[in-house]
């Protein structure tokens, strides 16, 4: 029992306040009942907490707490709204906000970035060694 009060307590963190519930909301998409039946669909505050728990945590799909629901369905959910672009509107409407709020220099930005040489990359045009047999030293077959 303490180790499933200790998973309750650790995830109240990501837990969605309503007021940012009402915003990302809005950008989701509208699930209709299947008429083919199945099972029903997650409930959406649930499914967004589990992807927000995953985001903040770094842990597998399949390791976050039940709480949130399947991993593998989060994880479906996930995939879907990356495709249609949820997360990038997301993105833009918190940028928008923020610019309201507190303004953001859009003319000045910068963005930082390291490109280095492999240092065992060695020349580009030498020639392929046969690996295989030259690292084990073995001979080629008789047939």
């Amino acid at each position: 029992m303490e180790v499933q009060m200790a998973v309750e307590s650790s995830s109240k963190f990501h837990q969605i306040p309503d007021a940012l519930w009402d915003r990302i909301d809005l950008l989701l998409p509208i699930y209709k009942r299947s008429r083919n039946g199945g099972r029903p669909r997650l409930p959406l505050r649930p499914v967004v907490n589990g992807i927000l728990y995953v985001l903040q945590t770094g842990c597998q799909w399949k390791a976050m707490p039940r709480e949130f629901g399947s991993g593998s369905a989060i994880h479906a959910y996930f995939q879907q709204w990356v495709e249609l672009g949820v997360f990038a509107e997301l993105w833009e409407l918190a940028l928008c906000e923020y610019d309201e709020l507190k303004g953001i220099a859009w003319k000045w930005q910068s963005m930082d970035g390291a490109m280095t040489k492999a240092p065992l990359g060695g020349e580009k045009n030498r020639q392929k060694p046969d690996r295989s047999r030259q690292a084990r030293r073995q001979t080629l077959y008789a047939h």
